[in-house]
């Protein structure tokens, strides 16, 4: 029979079969080692082939993914982890205080999801605590990432949620992903009352979100859809990119890719390169090229205005 995985921990399996059920399955062993290069062969929303096997479920079959989005794994004997497979949308919820979200964040979470095709809105949250200079940065932003082709909405999720937002979620399987902190869970409990997921204060010591969500979930709307809780992400190392093509997945330098002088122009110190000069000319944000820079050189940490020239 087939169905969908809801659920992912370790070995064990949360799968919505097609007659309405959820079962406790397991992997099929050599299901596991077929050179999978991931921590998680099985993810969730994966489809799946079940059988019922001396009275319990097995995973024999898992099905030609659409897309999947993936981060670099913290066991170093693995090169992924797969957040969350045949996803619509990727929501990723942004705060500037509390915690506060870097735009090399952003961009890599973003450069991953165009990676696979998969469409990102931005939700900025908790507006109600940004001072002045904060609502100015928060416009900034706003403009830039618009202006680049996404989606972008502010809101203060605990006070109220925009109709638009609520939207966006009928009849699509959306990834909500961001921080701890962020208010993920939050949004998730808004979308499907009853869900109940815990949410909690940020650390005032760290300004750090505090985990609630310690595995991705997948859990289906009464009003149509899915949605993806994942566990908030500290980093978000980039993988399955090659730095020769990492230019494609940065929208605004994608266009000037013709107008390079050398076709395998890498965009840092090349002649003729339509990108720096954009660069140059003020046309890409300062930020957007440090993160270009930084995910090219495969750096992990936080970034500095002085990575490049």
């Amino acid at each position: 029979m087939n169905g969908r995985v809801l659920k992912s921990t370790g070995s064990n399996y949360e799968v919505l079969l097609e007659n309405g059920e959820v079962q406790d399955c397991r992997a099929r062993g050599k299901l596991r080692l077929k050179g999978y290069r991931s921590t998680n062969p099985v993810a969730v929303g994966d489809h799946v082939d079940v059988d019922e096997v001396e009275g319990e479920y097995v995973i024999t079959n898992i099905h030609t993914r659409d897309n999947h989005l993936i981060r670099k794994a913290t066991n170093l004997s693995k090169e992924s982890h797969i957040i969350a497979a045949n996803v619509d949308q990727l929501i990723l919820l942004i705060t500037l205080k509390s915690p506060n979200t870097s735009c090399g964040f952003m961009d890599r979470v973003l450069v991953s999801a165009e990676s696979y095709h998969i469409p990102s809105v931005l939700v900025f949250n908790k507006i109600d605590v940004l001072d002045e200079h904060d609502m100015q940065r928060l416009e900034d932003l706003i403009v830039l990432y618009r202006g680049l082709g996404y989606t972008c909405m502010s809101a203060s999720l605990l006070e109220d949620v925009p109709k638009e937002l609520i939207a966006l979620f009928k009849n699509k399987v959306s990834l909500l992903s961001g921080h701890s902190g962020v208010g993920k869970s939050t949004l998730a409990n808004i979308l499907q009352p009853g869900l109940d997921l815990k949410t909690a204060e940020v650390s005032s010591s760290f300004n750090k979100g505090k985990h609630t969500t310690t595995f991705a979930q997948m859990y289906p709307l009464a009003d149509g859809g899915f949605i993806v809780d994942t566990p908030g992400i500290k980093g978000f190392g980039v993988v399955e990119v090659e730095p020769k093509e990492l230019s494609h997945y940065f929208l605004e330098m994608r266009e000037l890719l013709p107008e390079c002088k050398f076709n395998d122009c890498q965009h840092i110190i090349e002649p003729g390169c339509a990108v720096l000069k954009a660069l140059g000319q003020g046309k890409i944000a300062e930020s957007r090229y440090a993160s270009y820079l930084s995910i090219y050189r495969g750096e992990e940490g936080p970034y500095r205005k002085d990575i490049y020239v």
